[in-house]
């Protein structure tokens, strides 16, 4: 899952219309199929084609409308990968007439011209491609397929040509996190608008990396904390995303810096925390599943047996994500916990419950301090 249309520059005012929560991400997972098989992948069961499963035509439209009773989220075209649905841009003009900002989240080795130009056309606001590391050598081993960093830098270059913000999604592990200089430039030098960085949440394929690709809670410190000296910079738009203690450590930056923390700068919202799962984003499977997020497989219904807005308002997993009283372990006691809350997914992954402790997340709270 891609976060391509979260910052300012492609934000929208959400309305909350028959909803009793704000609703500002919607993930669709468009297709299971993508013509890369990249090895950290969240899901298992990726395949070269169109799934059989996927909705239909018919039926992606009946969800699309009825995410739209529920609000104006940004609405996210997802997969897989979304560009091998032969439908992808009738969707995206029916999502354009229902009122809802549309991106796409895109391994961006497809787009050629026309292809850029049909995107736009479809008023979809932003393209995120994922470009995870620098070089040809980095990235193509990780998605499994040579030549896909080179096709992938020349997608953006189309979008560029037709016009269609664009952003890139780097996922950070081992393998590329000495590269983050390079990323951030190789950004520049591509003329994207946003750079955002994924911290890896093992599941899917990811469960089956070796340990040590993983990087040490200490290490994601490090990684967040040069991430707040380049928003610093201005020069790009820059986000964390699934890494919510950056909601801590750019505070405590801001208040040893003596400046004002602009929450806008930092891709956030004062209206909301670092995980997002459950709370004002969801994720929709291919089969119509609804997820807190990609990351996390907790199924809350289905759109094809429930009314959307019923999942949205009444799930019990969303009810308990909503409240941060129920949050385990040192997460539970932390005094970021409002701002923060730690990855669900990850806390998940590491001991079966998704209000348990983040366990790459080397804060510790006050209260532990004190003994109290």
């Amino acid at each position: 899952m891609t976060d391509p249309a979260s910052d300012q520059h492609t934000g929208h005012p959400h309305s909350q219309a028959g909803s009793r929560y704000a609703l500002r991400l919607v993930f669709w997972e468009s297709t299971a199929g993508c013509n890369l098989q990249c090895r950290h992948c969240r899901r298992l069961d990726v395949s070269l084609e169109l799934s059989k499963s996927d909705l239909t035509t018919e039926q992606a439209k009946r969800m699309i409308a009825a995410v739209r009773e529920v609000g104006e989220p940004i609405f996210v075209f997802s997969g897989g990968e979304p560009l091998i649905r032969p439908d992808i841009y009738e969707l995206a003009q029916f999502a354009h007439e229902k009122g809802l900002p549309t991106a796409l989240a895109t391994n961006g080795t497809l787009i050629d011209a026309a292809v850029a130009a049909k995107i736009r056309d479809a008023h979809i606001r932003r393209v995120s491609v994922s470009l995870d590391g620098a070089d040809e050598e980095t990235h193509d081993y990780l998605r499994c397929q040579p030549g896909c960093f080179a096709a992938a830098c020349a997608g953006l270059n189309h979008l560029r040509a037709a016009g269609v913000s664009t952003q890139i999604n780097c996922t950070v592990a081992r393998h590329n996190v000495d590269q983050l200089d390079r990323v951030y430039q190789l950004a520049l030098d591509l003329g994207v608008e946003a750079l955002h960085l994924f911290m890896l949440v093992p599941v899917g394929c990811g469960a089956d990396l070796p340990a040590t690709d993983m990087l040490s809670a200490d290490r994601y410190e490090q990684v967040l904390n040069w991430l707040y000296d380049r928003s610093r910079e201005e020069k790009l738009f820059v986000k964390a995303t699934c890494a919510p203690h950056y909601y801590r450590i750019a505070r405590q930056r801001s208040r040893a810096d003596g400046r004002p923390l602009n929450v806008s700068t930092h891709g956030m919202s004062a209206m909301t925390r670092g995980c997002l799962a459950g709370t004002s984003v969801c994720f929709i499977s291919h089969t119509g599943d609804v997820f807190p997020c990609g990351y996390l497989p907790v199924s809350c219904g289905n759109v094809n047996e429930l009314p959307f807005m019923t999942i949205w308002n009444d799930s019990s997993v969303f009810a308990r994500l909503r409240d941060t009283g129920q949050l385990g372990g040192k997460c539970g006691v932390c005094e970021y916990s409002k701002v923060c809350s730690g990855c669900r997914a990850r806390a998940h992954f590491a001991g079966g419950d998704y209000m348990g402790e983040e366990p790459y997340c080397a804060y510790v709270p006050m209260k532990l301090k004190e003994g109290v």
